[in-house]
């Protein structure tokens, strides 16, 4: 019997200081060392919150560079992929119908060569990352609606390009979030 008590002292033990105790002083260095990143890397304009710079978001207006699609219509509380096959005849409609938009949407020539990421949805649905010839091919458009100078938007977006990490994990992308806020920010 004095086995199963110290057994219960230790599991309760264990629970408050790891259950508990762990993640809060976790937490509490986290937000001394890094608060940008630990409250959720938000970004603001004007005074609010716009969003965080780790989530897509959805742009229709022309004036913006546009996120990926996304399979869960960018519900940071959903987060995840279509997950189907390359085989599988609904992706093929979905894909079709993505590329006659994004054709239409920026006045493509029906020859041009279109990267993956601009007619495909993410794996999390959230990616807020746009590849950069993605992000060039959109870069006409913007222009026209924004009637700003072509190597001037191209500056900012290779300004908002994040590096992949240390040169050997993922690709270079652009934060297409916090490009459209630099972009917003010029105009205001």
């Amino acid at each position: 019997m004095q086995k199963l008590i110290t057994s219960i002292r230790v599991l309760f033990g264990f629970a408050i200081l790891l259950g508990l105790g762990y993640p809060l002083f976790i937490v509490t260095i986290s937000k001394a060392i890094f608060p940008y990143q630990a409250n959720g890397s938000l970004l603001e304009y004007q005074g609010k919150k716009i969003g965080s710079s780790l989530i897509a978001q959805e742009f229709t207006s022309p004036k913006y560079f546009h996120s990926r699609f996304s399979a869960v219509n960018y519900n940071a509380e959903d987060s995840g992929g279509s997950n189907l096959a390359a085989s599988n005849e609904k992706l093929y409609v979905q894909t079709k119908k993505h590329l006659r938009h994004i054709r239409a949407e920026n006045e493509f020539e029906a020859d041009l060569k279109i990267p993956a990421d601009m007619v495909l949805s993410s794996a999390s649905g959230l990616d807020p990352h746009i590849s950069l010839d993605n992000a060039m091919l959109q870069l006409p458009r913007v222009e026209k609606h924004r009637h700003l100078d072509r190597a001037f938007i191209k500056r900012l977006i290779y300004d908002h390009l994040d590096r992949d990490f240390i040169g050997v994990w993922g690709q270079p992308g652009v934060n297409v979030l916090k490009l459209n806020l630099a972009l917003d920010k010029l105009s205001s």
